[in-house]
């Protein structure tokens, strides 16, 4: 190595060490884009996610209705999100996320506005495809990524997330409650109100970014997309994703059914039995994830979720005389379901590279909407062919098919992303860096992209000492 180099290095380094900084610590305007961006993530998933435990019961009064189209009207809208999430995303970085975002909660609310005025139930799948055309998950993601410091991200996605959650959970509780006091379509006007709200919430609460840049971790990037789908084991996680999302919205054409046609239950008073299933589904999924984690015992978790999944499934079928039996079979089913959709998205950032997660997630996501869609399309068939059972029946066989696949995946590498803000440099000082960062304890991949200033780690949060790797920051307090 020549002499200058040498220099070169031992002065990047030295200047990016000269200030420790309190980088991990939240700032107001951190806590505030996080919240209110979950705000507008939350009360769109609400808007989607409110009719599931009520829409196939509504659907029998409308004209034309089939069973095959009520699960289309309910899937609609992952056909769409699916094809224009990604496209959306981009096209952010082109003109600014606001406008984008904006644009798509207009969109959701012109959709809601068709589906409460509909009165054929091709006017419903209409205006549900025309809310999932609204796709702003990944303008919303982008937003966030330049409204937070590089190692607060995972933080403020976390939020984002966990928002997502909390809007199927109270869903599936509040849907038949508020169909008892307006009804679906009344539904479907408060849907349009939740999107201009989320207005509201971009154009005031919501900081506007110094700047809009791509970012390699929340969002796709074009040239990345060949290697992601390359990945046996991410396009097992992918395919994973949209067999899980398949099942749920096949689910729920024959489980507001056969609450009401065979355990008794009217639909006024489904909330009775979703309330404690939710509940109880999520405190069984907690300790679960504690020993994938901290455990580290992902795999068996895993995949014993999916089997869980099956059992479930094929309870619906045998228990449903029982209404309690019944509850018990949705307990198993939603703890499976809660369980696998916390641990895959974790999957995906441990098997993606560390300079790919943006693009692996947005191929997860697009799968994940795709899935949502082909469910309600092959649980109305089923339905139509077999009755209530047949889709119960189709969720138990595409569950051990999910089982299938998944066995074969390798080991989860257990590393975590971690990014670094190392400032804008030549190519030649950034491998220099590479080279310095990949020799810390717990490191295990390391991807500088120097005209973006943004080192890219996978780190074992066991072993790392993240105050040295805190040492090549440039981050702002």
């Amino acid at each position: 190595m020549p002499v200058n180099e040498v220099q070169s290095v031992c002065e990047v380094i030295e200047q990016l060490k000269t200030e420790k900084k309190n980088i991990h610590k939240l700032t107001p305007t951190e806590i505030r884009a996080a919240f209110s961006l979950a705000g507008i993530f939350s009360l769109r998933m609400l808007g989607l996610f409110l009719i599931l435990p009520v829409f196939a019961i509504y659907a029998e009064e409308l004209v034309d209705v089939t069973p095959l189209l009520i699960g289309v009207a309910i899937g609609a809208y992952g056909l769409t999100q699916a094809l224009f999430q990604i496209p959306f995303g981009m096209l952010s970085d082109r003109i600014g996320r606001k406008p984008v975002i904006v644009g798509g909660l207009l969109i959701f609310a012109a959709g809601s506005v068709v589906a409460a005025t509909a009165d054929t139930i091709w006017g419903v799948v209409f205006g549900r495809a025309l809310q999932g055309s609204g796709a702003i998950a990944a303008a919303v993601m982008a937003l966030a990524a330049d409204l937070t410091r590089e190692q607060n991200r995972t933080k403020a996605m976390a939020v984002i997330g966990m928002s997502i959650g909390l809007a199927f959970a109270v869903s599936l509780v509040l849907g038949p409650l508020l169909n008892r006091w307006i009804g679906v379509p009344g539904i479907f006007w408060l849907t349009a109100l939740f999107a201009l709200l989320g207005i509201l919430v971009t154009l005031y609460l919501v900081p506007s970014p110094v700047k809009t840049v791509s970012h390699r971790d929340a969002g796709a990037v074009s040239g990345q997309f060949a290697r992601v789908l390359r990945d046996g084991d991410l396009v097992r996680l992918d395919a994973g994703i949209l067999l899980l999302h398949m099942m749920l919205t096949a689910v729920f054409i024959a489980v507001p059914l056969t609450l009401r046609d065979v355990t008794g239950l009217s639909v006024d008073q489904h909330w009775l039995v979703y309330l404690p299933v939710v509940l109880l589904s999520m405190a069984l999924m907690v300790p679960f994830v504690v020993i994938a984690e901290k455990r580290r015992k992902m795999k068996p978790v895993f995949l014993m979720a999916i089997l869980t999944i099956a059992v479930a499934q094929l309870g619906f079928v045998l228990l449903q005389d029982s209404l309690l039996g019944f509850g018990f079979a949705l307990l198993l089913f939603f703890a499976a379901f809660n369980l696998l959709e916390a641990t895959l998205p974790s999957l995906i950032s441990k098997t993606a590279p560390a300079e790919s997660k943006g693009t692996a997630m947005g191929v997860y996501s697009t799968s994940q909407f795709l899935g949502a869609f082909i469910g309600g399309l092959a649980g109305g068939w089923a339905y139509t062919k077999h009755g209530l059972d047949g889709v119960f029946f189709f969720g138990a066989i595409m569950a051990a098919l999910w089982f299938f696949v998944a066995s074969g995946m390798k080991k989860p590498s257990y590393l975590s992303n971690y990014l670094i803000n190392v400032g804008v440099m030549s190519k030649a000082d950034a491998s220099l860096v590479e080279t310095e960062l990949r020799g810390a304890p717990g490191v295990g991949e390391v991807v500088v992209v120097a005209d973006e200033g943004v080192a890219y780690l996978k780190v074992d949060t066991q072993y790392v000492d993240f105050a040295i790797l805190d040492e090549f920051s440039r981050a702002e307090t």
